[in-house]
């Protein structure tokens, strides 16, 4: 077999998956996994070897069960406090402090397995205190739980901080009374490696002093630390798909091994010793970017492979995959649920599957073919398409040496040497290819991305940043000015190379797959991987198959979910903010405000490309019919650039009392997006998508800035209403009432997320809702909704629903009949 441990991995990895429905007791599992492996061992004993197979997989697959059973996270550590209050901690500082645009952020363990991320604002001019890996602190600083945005499609935040041992996260600002206890905590080891890295980071600060691009970009490629990479840098990157070259991964580690591997085998000195110190500055590299898992994965292959050399042996490439998978998730089978788990082993079994095996049929024969070019005895013991390869080869380097007057041997070196370049540009164009197609399931589902420029881009890219890494950490080391000229010269032409195939490629924005989908094209994928080595008749089906299916990904024919013939208004959980989906019977779809992050601009959390459009694309919607601003407060308008690009409407509403400076950006965003701009005002009455909208606000006789500008629509389908007031000012609402221009309505989406000034008497008289929806944050420093608000609303029989508590809210009328449902349980407060 030449893969014997292929089928191992993928039997275990089928039933860590198969866990997730069944479960077992430890002696069940115990009892069925002795079965097995003693049937398999009969089977092989009478001669059986396929019923041998077939039971050590069954043994593997009950051994995944067992695995995943035993691996559920079971009930985190609490503390008995309540929310937001101020408490005095004290603990061992296990993650150094990385500097944000306005925060210092480190994390302490308070004990074992228990551990909390601290955001610390210093007083403007205060300079931050300066920890390290192994103090003992204590500080006063606000509690706060994790908690996920509650949508289809959203990030698991608690469970990635949670594989951390992180279950809280704490704010403090100048006042915190910060102290450095006597002491010291942790390992020696840890704080070794910590000095390490913090001396790396030091050095790459003063190389590339003045230079933010280059510091922030290579902090994050060598080290791992990506607090100073700006988000707007790597945009380019994430749409030409070469953003995984400056994520730390097996890439670079592979890069640094390599070169070492090469330099050393320069030297007299055997191949022993070259192995040992590339594993071993392999390792040290690990420990220096703080083991992230990725490169934990990428050095135990590579010493696999070191190993499988040392004792000459062939060192297949799937089996150092399966070897890795098999060890990794025996320790945690958790990891197969991990995307960057899941992204790292397809790609490279999309490698050793389907680009090794094409470049074996291609270009590996004539590229060997190469060798020795001059002996022509050599032409005898080779295949006749590659004896005639060479037999051409010398001819046409003949015919060179005449026209160009240079010695035989000449011609024939260069040309050996143009096509060997041209050989690895193809190979390297394989390998590419291949990573993005079996990765192009996970990256729709994960990074809703598809990206044509990929193919091209990653023939620069990955060899450019190959040498960035050497480069840069020989310049770490030595300090080296002229290595770090070079590291910088070559990230900068990288950068080039992305900016020219970002301005060609569409940044297609492509839902999650179905299900079916994806089966099928690992499927077709596998299929083709086995038949690999058929004929081409039987090996073009699944590769026919794979290209369908991967058309259908990017062209995503699939209509949205939504139910025709009924109104829909859905508050997305955005946190302290608005972000109204709403389906029109007929079909047209919209979004009013896209939520933000008021206050929290370094925080690198995009509400509008990281909350509202991945629930857009679980909902399989490509594109929208209008997106209307209420407010151009952030809280409000924060995400609409990033909805806007991703799902290009044809109309951008706004109001239009809205500031010139504010209008103005809509404007050109609406330009950028071929959008048409519609300005709304108070009076305005027009029919859209089978609903008739009415404008209550912006109204005259206020002060025209701030909420006082909030857009206030209702909404009316048949029998039944909606009122959407945005952050209606006090003032307005006050004026409004006194006009009568507020009407029943069966919905209200409560002003302002409930504050205590708003929605008062004389709204509430008029409206009378069934249902208020209060879009709100979770444990907001605001306080909202007040208490008084939610009273009110209770004393006008109004159901309350706070995105807070029931995440996604959803109410859908077809008319005459009202639907509410609600991604959490709780949340209805009557």
């Amino acid at each position: 077999m030449i893969y014997p441990l292929l089928l191992p991995a993928a039997s275990l990895a089928g039933g860590i998956l198969a866990g997730c429905w069944v479960s077992f007791k430890g002696w069940e599992i115990a009892a069925y996994v002795t079965i097995c492996a003693g049937l398999a061992v009969l089977a092989q004993k009478i001669g059986s070897f396929r019923l041998a197979k077939a039971a050590l997989s069954l043994a593997f697959v009950f051994t995944g069960i067992g695995l995943e059973n035993r691996s559920r996270p079971g009930a985190p550590p609490s503390i008995d406090a309540q929310p937001r209050e101020v408490l005095l901690f004290e603990g061992c500082v296990v993650e150094p402090p990385a500097m944000y645009a306005d925060r210092q952020q480190f994390v302490l363990e308070l004990e074992p397995g228990a551990r909390v991320r601290v955001n610390l604002f210093p007083a403007p001019g205060q300079a931050p205190p300066k920890l390290e890996y192994g103090q003992r602190v204590s500080l006063e600083a606000r509690l706060r739980r994790p908690r996920n945005f509650g949508n289809p499609g959203a990030f698991d935040y608690v469970r990635y901080l949670a594989l951390r041992k992180i279950y809280w996260t704490a704010s403090a600002g100048a006042s915190a009374n910060l102290k450095i206890l006597p002491g010291r905590c942790g390992s020696s080891a840890s704080r070794f490696i910590y000095r390490l890295r913090s001396a790396a980071l030091d050095r790459l600060e003063k190389l590339y002093a003045g230079r933010p691009y280059h510091q922030g970009m290579l902090q994050a490629m060598l080290i791992g630390e990506r607090s100073k990479m700006d988000r707007n840098w790597t945009e380019q990157f994430r749409i030409t798909g070469t953003y995984h070259a400056l994520v730390i991964s097996g890439l670079h580690l592979t890069a640094l091994t390599g070169m070492v591997f090469f330099v050393l085998r320069l030297l007299p000195a055997g191949e022993l010793l070259p192995l040992v110190v590339a594993g071993l500055i392999g390792w040290l590299y690990c420990a220096v970017t703080g083991f992230q898992t990725p490169v934990l994965r990428a050095a135990s292959g590579l010493t696999l492979y070191f190993i499988a050399r040392f004792f000459y042996r062939r060192a297949r490439l799937l089996n150092v995959l399966a070897a890795v998978a098999l060890v990794f998730l025996a320790v945690d089978p958790q990891q197969l649920f991990d995307a960057s788990f899941q992204l790292s082993f397809l790609s490279v079994l999309s490698i050793g599957a389907l680009a090794v095996p094409l470049i074996e049929r291609t270009s590996i024969p004539y590229r060997c073919g190469l060798s020795g070019l001059a002996d022509r005895d050599r032409d005898l013991h080779l295949p006749p398409a590659v004896a005639s390869f060479r037999v051409e080869l010398r001819l046409l380097s003949e015919t060179l040496s005449l026209l160009a007057r240079l010695p035989a041997r000449w011609a024939q070196n260069m040309l050996t040497a143009v096509l060997r370049v041209v050989f690895y540009g193809w190979e390297l164009f394989l390998v590419s290819a291949c990573v993005q197609i079996g990765l192009a399931v996970p990256m729709a589902t994960y990074f809703h991305r598809f990206s044509f420029s990929a193919f091209a881009a990653n023939l620069a890219v990955a060899p450019l940043i190959s040498l960035v890494v050497p480069a840069g950490l020989v310049a770490v080391v030595t300090g080296w000015s002229a290595a770090a000229s070079l590291a910088g010269g070559l990230l900068t032409l990288a950068q080039k190379v992305v900016e020219w195939n970002a301005g060609w490629d569409p940044g297609w924005r492509v839902p999650p797959p179905p299900a079916w989908l994806g089966v099928g094209v690992a499927v077709s994928l596998s299929l083709a991987a086995f038949l690999g080595r058929k004929t081409a008749r039987w090996r073009s089906l699944p590769i026919a198959g794979a290209g369908l299916l991967l058309a259908l990904l990017v062209l995503h024919p699939f209509p949205p979910q939504v139910e025709a013939g009924k109104l829909e208004l859905t508050a997305i959980d955005v946190g302290q903010g608005d972000s109204l989906f709403i389906a029109l019977p007929a079909g047209r779809l919209m979004l009013l405000d896209a939520g933000g992050t008021p206050g929290r601009r370094g925080s690198g959390l995009d509400i509008g490309e990281d909350v509202v459009s991945p629930y857009l694309w679980a909902r399989s919607i490509r594109r929208l019919d209008v997106v209307a601003v209420s407010h151009f407060h952030e809280d409000h308008a924060g995400g609409i650039p990033a909805v806007a690009v991703n799902f290009r409407p044809r109309e951008l509403w706004i109001p239009s009392a809205a500031d010139p400076a504010e209008a103005k950006k809509i404007e050109n965003l609406a330009g950028e997006c071929g959008a048409a701009l519609r300005r709304l005002a108070a009076g305005d009455h027009f029919e859209y998508g089978g609903a008739r909208f009415t404008v209550l606000a912006p109204a005259g006789g206020v002060a025209q800035s701030g909420d006082n500008v909030s857009l206030v629509l209702r909404l009316s389908y048949g029998e039944r209403s909606f009122l959407l007031t945005g952050d209606l000012a006090p003032a307005v609402e006050r004026m409004l009432a006194l006009e009568g221009s507020f009407d029943r309505a069966d919905v209200l989406k409560v002003p302002h997320h409930g504050s205590r000034f708003s929605t008062r008497e004389t709204l509430l008289t008029e409206v009378r809702p069934v249902f208020a929806l209060i879009s709100v944050g979770f444990e907001n420093p605001y306080r909202h909704p007040h208490p008084e608000t939610i009273e009110r609303l209770h004393s006008f029989g109004a159901v309350s629903l706070r995105t807070d508590l029931a995440g996604r809210i959803t109410v859908r009328t077809d008319g005459r009949r009202l639907e509410v449902d609600t991604e959490r349980s709780a949340g209805f407060l009557r």
